[in-house]
């Protein structure tokens, strides 16, 4: 294998003359360093207005358990709701000695067993003899009533007698002479009965 031979001085000179006057096959064109792309900035998106969807749910996480709807019958207050909500007619301190059963009934008539058209006769001839005699305070027993099908199409409520025995006394010529009407303690019959407290016999 040859060595590659040296050029002389003089065909070194002749060689960059021709190198000089001829055009490359393949031109490398001279580019200037690409500048970085500015970033731009994105524009802060404007919150969207909530929908009807979304506002009703003010308040209310993803993921948050929802709280359960209390149970609601369409039945008005029970009676005996309806009577400790009054505010008492008579001597304040009397009424809460009554209310906690530290009275002692002067009288007591027991309704229960009696049908509704027995009891209104008999209650109204009891409480008018019990005023003449210038008692004041009287226990009504009426019973709980009885338990009915609570599978039944319309609600119904227990107990007639205890439902109806306020209503009679409200009425002539019983609401002349009661002053008040409240449940009786647990220790004279609880919801099975009530304290009739009359007013002073003139």
């Amino acid at each position: 294998m040859r060595r590659p031979r040296h050029l002389s001085p003089e065909e070194r000179r002749l060689w960059d003359n021709v190198t000089r006057q001829a055009d490359p096959l393949h031109p490398r064109a001279k580019t200037a360093p690409r500048e970085p792309a500015p970033v731009e900035k994105p524009e802060p998106r404007k919150p969207e207005p909530p929908r009807k969807e979304e506002a009703r749910l003010h308040g209310f996480r993803l993921g948050q358990k929802a709280q359960p709807k209390p149970v609601q019958d369409d039945l008005a207050p029970t009676m005996a709701e309806a009577l400790r909500a009054r505010p008492p007619a008579m001597d304040h301190k009397a009424h809460r000695r009554m209310t906690r059963g530290k009275l002692t009934p002067d009288a007591r008539i027991d309704l229960h067993g009696m049908t509704a058209a027995e009891a209104h006769p008999y209650l109204t001839s009891f409480l008018l003899s019990a005023y003449g005699d210038g008692k004041r305070l009287v226990l009504v027993i009426t019973g709980k009533g009885k338990r009915r099908d609570e599978l039944a199409p319309m609600p119904v409520r227990q107990g007639v007698l205890r439902h109806n025995v306020p209503h009679w006394l409200a009425l002539p010529p019983l609401r002349t002479i009661v002053m008040q009407v409240t449940p009786a303690h647990i220790r004279h019959g609880g919801e099975g009965a009530y304290y009739v407290y009359l007013r002073r016999h003139r």
